[in-house]
């Protein structure tokens, strides 16, 4: 008995923050898979395709220069308008795309969860990542506005600085607390569906209380309820990425500083880890409730 071999071990899961990413490593082929898939179907059978990456960011910042710049006549730290909407909304769209998506994970794939069985994770993950072609789009648009700019107007007020090395860590951060968020509403929505739609409210407010319309700097000596509204406003963990993103690559304002970040960078942690507790909670019954 103690020379036989097996091809498949099946253990009980009993840690709540074990992540198996050996498992995950053997599954790459699937998750590249529904990576594809996720592309394909998102303009499947539309007349522009993929083409909208650049229209949909482009109609957004033309909006946002008629209502807030032109109407409400926001300022943008001296930037132009063009880079200083286009910045935001990169980053926003990414962040608030992963966040969509992997809240939606177990109610829009319970038929496949059903009938076969791979590592769950594999949904939110394979949903950011295809998130990524989307965002390396736009954020390609973003650099050939600013380097229209730099040609053009090399005097507009724009301009980079070393803090635009902390890119990756910024995208890590927002990927971070994208699936942090999203794989705790999924999980709860197993049981509560109201809560999707709650949430996609949620995420249409959450865009207006971080700095991508306007900037940070527009808080100063303002207050909400007695408390300083520039410290409200850092309480929330996607305002240091944005404006440390809007800083690095624009120039814009004032760095935050590093202590901000790294309250971002924790709290990213902290949700991380609750959310893939809760989410592994939730995989092993969460069909009798879907």
């Amino acid at each position: 008995m103690a020379d036989q071999k097996w091809d498949l071990i099946i253990r009980p899961k009993d840690k709540l923050l074990s992540v198996d990413f050996a498992e995950l490593w053997r599954y790459r082929d699937l998750w590249s898979l529904f990576v594809k898939r996720n592309i394909i179907i998102q303009y499947k059978q539309t007349v522009l395709g993929p083409v909208w990456y650049i229209v949909q960011p482009v109609l957004t910042v033309l909006m946002y220069m008629l209502v807030f710049g032109g109407i409400a006549g926001i300022a943008t730290d001296g930037v132009p308008q063009p880079l200083f909407y286009l910045a935001g909304t990169c980053m926003w769209q990414y962040f608030s795309d992963c966040l969509t998506r992997t809240s939606d994970t177990f109610t829009g794939n319970a038929g496949i969860f059903g009938k076969v069985y791979f590592p769950r994770l594999i949904m939110p993950l394979s949903a950011m990542t295809s998130n990524l072609l989307r965002f390396g789009i736009q954020l390609g648009l973003f650099f050939v506005v600013y380097a229209g700019y730099a040609l053009l107007a090399p005097d507009c007020g724009a301009h980079l600085n070393w803090y635009a090395l902390l890119f990756p860590v910024l995208v890590v951060m927002l990927a971070g607390l994208a699936l942090g968020f999203g794989t705790i509403v999924s999980s709860l929505t197993t049981k509560y569906r109201d809560l999707h739609v709650l949430f996609t409210f949620i995420v249409s407010l959450w865009m207006y209380a971080t700095p991508i319309v306007y900037p940070l700097s527009l808080t100063e000596g303002r207050y909400l309820f007695g408390v300083p509204l520039r410290t409200v406003m850092s309480l929330n963990p996607v305002t240091p990425v944005m404006e440390t993103f809007k800083y690095g690559f624009l120039g814009a304002g004032e760095f935050i500083g590093w202590g901000a970040l790294c309250y971002s960078l924790g709290f990213m942690a902290v949700i991380l880890v609750l959310g893939i507790m809760v989410f592994n909670k939730v995989q092993k019954n969460f069909m009798d409730t879907v």
